[in-house]
């Protein structure tokens, strides 16, 4: 199927016709076609964003709230379908597809919610000296166009987190999805369209990030840029984009930690979810877990026990656990950072073997911090174990990191809790769980390597709206 952007309200081809296609990562089975944007192409779409701007800016907080509570009704009418595609492109297992789009609902839906939320406040003029006789107040406005670049591991709901609030804040968006799935954002913008959205609010181009992604956040008549993706392609769009808001969602190496009253009856499944779903592909996927040695011996055999359950295969099937990456490419690399901690001393405990794409999902121990596989963000079903003797110290080695998103602490020990809460540099601190965790109202990001800014559609609805002052003068 020859599937076309979106441009000013009509679907469209490439302006010089070019296409290319999108294929299954497990089999390699052709999906469809999507055309190749040209440098002509993005700057239509973003004018139509620009044309509709102040139709959304005066669309009232109601209609808005209205399209999106309607488009999440759409996503469920359809969500065996939505899961399907996702799992078809993305290569993710149809459980976790699944949960994704359920998880997209609730994000249209408390984005409608916060539709109907955005206000100023009063400002005490007279404070000031200078402010006697003079009453104050703030509004929000809508920013302007949102150039909404998305990710291949969540095609649907990191998406909705960048589109949703967007509408929500009465922006107009361009959207580019990852070159690898950008089906399910086609299936979602025709769900947005069918809820009432208007001609210009959303445009979807496709192609390339080192070109359609350039030049859209080259524009200078884009006001806000929302990335998620790898560091480096976030640091490039931070020095093209020019003075324009930016909300970046950057990569980690999520760490656990299990102080010796951890409850590993609770821990070992969540930790196996947490490392292996998306394969791990998941940017707070398990990366690092720092085990109490007065439990490592149980909880590695255990664990590991329970990885070996995990069935891996076509994504498509509904019980398997682990599908592909989402290219051979990406699992020859994992396979090549594999062998060279092994060849540096670790021991593989359980996996290690690829078959084209797959990579078996795979546990580790004997590592030392300087391995790609500790310090670097792996972004695959791989998992370290890592023993320790001090609370404390653990704390330093979680801490140890270019990266900052999310950690957990597995602890029944308040003080300690509160401990790792005060020191770690972290986006989120999740306690007595794993830092997978994620409910899409929450305010989600990360600190140094991991991003700037915050999602979540309160907080993604903040900056994507500009603070306009008003003063009056008494007479």
């Amino acid at each position: 199927m020859d599937y076309k952007m979106y441009i000013g309200g009509r679907w469209v081809d490439a302006s010089d016709g070019a296409k290319e296609a999108v294929t299954n990562p497990y089999d390699g089975k052709s999906l469809g076609t999507v055309p190749i944007a040209t440098q002509a192409d993005v700057e239509a779409a973003v004018s139509a964003a620009v044309e509709a701007g102040p139709i959304m800016a005066k669309m009232p907080a109601f209609k808005r709230s209205e399209i999106l509570r309607r488009t999440a009704e759409l996503l469920k009418a359809a969500e065996r379908d939505m899961a399907k595609t996702i799992a078809a492109e993305a290569g993710k297992a149809y459980k976790f597809s699944l949960g994704e789009v359920r998880r997209a609902q609730e994000t249209f839906t408390f984005a409608a919610e916060e539709a109907k939320r955005i206000h100023g406040e009063t400002i005490p003029m007279d404070a000031a000296t200078g402010g006697v006789n003079r009453i104050g107040f703030y509004v929000r406005a809508p920013i302007g166009v949102v150039a909404a670049i998305s990710p291949f591991n969540f095609p649907l709901n990191l998406v909705a987190h960048k589109v949703a609030p967007a509408i929500a804040a009465g922006c107009t968006v361009v959207l580019k999805p990852a070159t690898a799935t950008p089906l399910t954002a086609v299936k979602l913008v025709e769900m947005l369209i069918e809820a009432g959205l208007p001609s210009g609010a959303i445009n979807l181009v496709t192609g390339g990030g080192s070109t359609v992604g350039t030049w859209l956040t080259q524009d200078p008549r884009v006001s806000k840029v929302s990335f998620t993706g790898s560091p480096s392609v976030g640091r490039a769009i931070i020095k093209n984009a020019g003075l324009k808001k930016v909300t970046m969602e950057l990569g980690n190496n999520s760490a656990t930690i299990l102080d010796r009253d951890a409850d590993l009856d609770q821990a070992i499944p969540a930790c196996v979810v947490g490392a292996f779903s998306n394969s791990g592909q998941v940017c707070i996927s398990v990366q690092r877990i720092y085990v109490h040695r007065d439990i490592y011996d149980t909880f590695r055999n255990r664990f590991v026990d329970a990885v070996k359950k995990l069935k891996v295969g076509d994504p498509l099937e509904e019980d398997t656990d682990v599908g592909p990456l989402i290219t051979e490419k990406e699992a020859i690399r994992v396979e090549e950072w594999v062998n060279e901690a092994v060849a540096h001393g670790a021991k593989v405990l359980v996996g290690g073997q690829r078959t084209g794409g797959v990579y078996a999902p795979t546990v580790l121990d004997n590592v030392q911090p300087e391995m790609k596989v500790v310090c670097d963000e792996v972004f695959g079903p791989l998992v370290s174990l890592i023993p320790f003797d001090d609370f404390d110290k653990a704390l330093d080695m979680v801490d140890d990191s270019q990266f900052g998103l999310q950690a957990g602490v597995y602890t029944n020990d308040l003080n300690k809790a509160l401990r790792a809460v005060e020191r770690l540099n972290v986006g989120g601190v999740i306690v007595n769980d794993v830092p997978a965790f994620r409910v899409d109202h929450m305010p989600y990001g990360g600190n140094k390597e991991s991003g700037i800014g915050r999602e979540g559609p309160r907080f993604a609805v903040e900056d994507m709206t500009t603070i306009k002052m008003v003063v009056l003068a008494k007479r």
